[in-house]
């Protein structure tokens, strides 16, 4: 029996530590036909405070369990995903749009976040401090914060939730997950039915879909919960995070992004073109990692455009179940920002090189010429499969317009000299920088996130998990009662 077949389990219904029915549900939508795959439950802002409440009391325990406990829950919970790959799979194919590669990547890097997260419990949870106090042992040991709120997007459902699930279970916390609406299944019902099959204790893991920001709100409210694990676009995140300030609540986020990819004139122009061309049009765009901008050496630049305007035209778009290049944009508000970008950069002298077309959900892969920095193609986040071609003069006019933007996540530089291509990196403000690489990237040791308008100091990855996840406590002990005087 697969995770997801027997729809009686899950269907119409969130996940509390059971599969409970709240009387109000919404379709599970494929994109690329509009067919109803299934419905799930929804929950409202008073469900959200009796899971918090719930997820607190269950989360103590949690805790306070051996720490073999968690690790076997986490490595059981890797093994299941791993034996339902052709199912989940196929989920992420019909209900997030994806075509196999991107759905794929996806599975995999989910299943790294897992297998990673499984080491965490055994880590060193404390350090041994000196202290001026005869008599005293000091230390200072890391506890977990409580309840996490875990709110992931629809665009890579998996891991983007798994990156905060795993870690914040591994380490002895709690969780509420709001998963993306168009994505509730394979990002929610599939990794709340995994870890139920895996053995967590009931209410340590609540799953609870929502339309809209009232769960959103409520989550940054809510008493019970003591940190919030953001995804998602810029000015949902920056109101979330003014909203949990207020409490004091930790927040880590990755935001949105508009990454720049620098060419310059000594590159490779055909693996300059193949990597730009995987970083705007991969997933159909929708990444956040995606290259936004192409700022290109003016003496290769027509050369590099005719380069990648090649690849885009020999992209196939169509039904992800198909052996297809590209599925379909996630929903129609998408499909229109993204030619609404388009139309309005055309508008103000940008040139169409390729694509430019569009049917329905399903977009052509599109190439831009000729983008000046006053272009909304230039200082829009697109989130769609447009390539988005800027001719510079020189490696300083690069750095500048790399850097003309509030984002911060990611940059990639190619040149034929490694070592130019670092000192232009070094000069980027950007969390990840990738010398004759693309901007698309993602590996699970990594620290991985932003800077400015794209998340901040927050950083997700092995390296940092325990970081992120947990509070340091300093605890002292006495072998006898202490008898201060004033």
């Amino acid at each position: 029996m697969g995770l997801l077949d027997d729809v009686t389990v899950w269907g119409g219904k969130v996940f509390t530590g059971e599969w409970t029915a709240t009387g109000h549900t919404m379709p599970a939508t494929e994109p690329a036909t509009g067919d109803v795959l299934g419905e799930v439950g929804t929950a409202d802002a008073k469900r959200l405070a009796e899971s918090a409440e719930r997820a607190a009391e269950a989360g103590r325990a949690w805790a306070g369990a051996p720490f073999q406990e968690r690790a076997d829950v986490l490595r059981r919970a890797a093994t299941l995903f791993d034996e339902h790959r052709a199912e989940i799979l196929t989920w992420l194919v019909r209900e997030a749009g994806k075509a196999a590669p991107a759905a794929q990547l996806d599975f995999d890097l989910g299943l790294a976040e897992l297998r990673e997260a499984a080491a965490l419990p055994a880590e060193p949870w404390g350090t041994l401090l000196r202290t001026t106090q005869p008599g005293r042992i000091s230390l200072a040991r890391r506890v977990p914060h409580g309840v996490v709120a875990v709110i992931a997007p629809w665009n890579f459902p998996l891991v983007l939730a798994l990156r905060s699930v795993a870690p914040a279970l591994a380490t002895g916390n709690a969780v509420v997950l709001k998963p993306a609406s168009e994505t509730a299944v394979c990002c929610g019902v599939a990794i709340a039915r995994l870890f139920e099959e895996a053995g967590l204790p009931p209410g340590v893991l609540h799953m609870l879909p929502g339309k809209g920001s009232e769960l959103g709100n409520a989550v940054a409210e809510d008493p019970h919960i003591d940190m919030v694990s953001f995804t998602g676009s810029t000015p949902v995140g920056r109101k979330l995070s003014e909203a949990a300030g207020k409490h004091f609540k930790k927040m880590v986020s990755e935001l949105g992004g508009n990454n720049a990819f620098v060419v310059l004139e000594d590159a490779d122009v055909g693996a300059a073109a193949a990597a730009g061309a995987y970083g705007s049009f991969a997933h159909q765009g929708q990444i956040c990692m995606a290259t936004g901008r192409h700022l290109v050496a003016a003496p290769i630049a027509a050369r590099y455009v005719e380069a990648v305007a090649k690849i885009a035209d020999g992209l196939t778009v169509g039904d992800p179940r198909d052996d297809v290049d590209l599925g379909p944009v996630i929903n129609e508000s998408q499909a229109e920002h993204i030619t609404d970008i388009v139309e309005r950069s055309v508008e103000a002298g940008a040139r169409v090189v390729a694509g430019g077309t569009r049917d329905g959900l399903f977009l052509r892969p599109t190439v831009l010429a000729d983008v000046t920095p006053d272009m909304p193609a230039f200082t829009e986040e697109i989130f769609g499969p447009v390539a988005v071609i800027t001719s510079v003069r020189d490696d300083d006019e690069a750095v500048r317009l790399a850097n003309a933007t509030p984002y911060g996540l990611v940059a990639g530089i190619h040149a034929g000299s490694a070592g130019r291509a670092r000192a232009v990196g070094e000069r980027l403000r950007a969390g990840m920088i990738h010398i004759n690489d693309q901007t698309v990237n993602d590996e699970t040791p990594a620290p991985f996130g932003g800077i400015g308008d794209s998340g901040g100091s927050s950083r997700f990855g092995a390296l940092t998990n325990l970081d992120e996840f947990t509070v340091w406590q300093w605890l002292t002990v006495r072998d006898t009662q202490s008898r201060p005087t004033l």
